[in-house]
C-alpha cells in the first residue's frame, strides 16, 4: 500500500492525525484492529505454523538504509522484524518476549536481530525517523518509543510529546527538527516499508521472517524459542 501524504516534512504532519486513525496503526485493514489480540497469547512452547517462506538470500541483501541489527553476523538463526512504531502489538514484543529473548539467543550468539522500518502512519515515519538520527542509539530510541507509546502515539501534541522525550535521548531543538525535516531520510524509510510489501509481502506489524519463514503477530517468548531451537 503506498502512502496519500504527499512530499512534504513530516514534521508539519503530526498534528494532522487522528487518535483513532493511530489505533488501527497495526494494519492496512484499518476498519478491523480487533481481529488481532493486543497482547501475545499465553506462553507455548509449540512453535506456530509458518505462514510462507521467503528466499533469504534476497530478503537479506542491503537496502537502502544500513542495517540495524542486534547480535552477531554469523548467528545461525537470523530473524528479520518488520514493525511500526505506533504498533501496540510491536511494542508488547518488546516489552515482554524481545529482553528474554535476547538474553537466550541474542546474546548467545545462537540469533541475530534484523529491525526494519514498516510505518503505518506519519507519527510512526517520524519516531523511526528520530531512531534513525540517533545512530548508535537507534535500538534504545526504540525501546524508549515504544515504552511510552501511548504519551506520543495518541498525543494531541505528537511533536511536544516526541520532543520531550527525544530531549531525554539528547536532542536539541535544533536537531530534532532537523531530523524531521531530512526529506532523504523520510524518502529512506519509506523505501524500506516498499520493499518489504512489494518483495516479501508484509501488510501487518510485526511480521517476522525467522530463517526465511513468515510468521505474523506478536510472538510469545514460548513460541518463538520453539522456532529458534528448531533451526538450530
Amino acid at each position: 500500500m503506498g502512502f496519500s501524504m504527499r512530499r512534504r516534512d513530516v514534521l508539519l504532519s503530526l498534528g494532522a492525525v487522528s487518535a483513532t486513525a493511530l489505533l488501527a496503526a497495526c494494519s492496512d485493514d484499518a476498519p478491523k484492529p480487533a481481529e488481532q489480540p493486543a497482547t501475545p497469547t499465553a506462553p507455548t512452547s509449540s512453535a506456530p505454523a509458518s505462514q510462507g517462506t521467503v528466499d533469504m538470500a534476497k530478503l537479506v541483501e542491503p537496502g537502502v538504509l544500513p542495517e540495524k541489527v542486534l547480535g552477531n553476523a554469523d548467528a545461525p538463526v537470523t530473524i528479520v522484524e518488520y514493525a511500526s512504531m505506533t504498533c501496540p502489538h510491536c511494542a508488547t514484543f518488546h516489552a515482554t518476549t524481545l529482553p528474554e529473548i535476547k538474553t537466550k539467543y541474542i546474546d548467545t550468539g545462537k540469533a541475530r536481530l534484523i529491525m526494519r522500518e514498516f510505518p503505518f502512519d506519519p507519527r510512526a515515519e517520524a519516531g523511526f525517523m528520530l531512531a534513525r538520527c540517533s545512530e548508535d542509539k537507534y535500538f534504545a530510541m526504540v525501546d524508549v518509543l515504544f515504552k511510552q507509546q501511548s504519551n506520543w502515539a495518541r498525543a494531541e501534541d505528537a511533536q511536544a510529546a516526541l520532543l520531550q522525550i527525544s530531549k531525554l535521548a539528547g536532542f536539541s531543538q535544533e536537531s530534532f527538527t532537523a531530523c524531521l525535516t531530512n526529506q532523504k531520510l523520510l524518502e529512506d524509510i519509506r523505501a524500506v516499508r516498499t520493499r518489504g510489501a512489494d518483495e516479501f509481502k508484509v501488510d501487518s506489524t510485526p511480521t517476522f521472517f525467522i530463517n526465511g519463514d513468515k510468521y505474523a503477530g506478536a510472538l510469545t517468548v514460548g513460541e518463538l524459542s520453539a522456532i529458534i531451537d528448531a533451526k538450530l
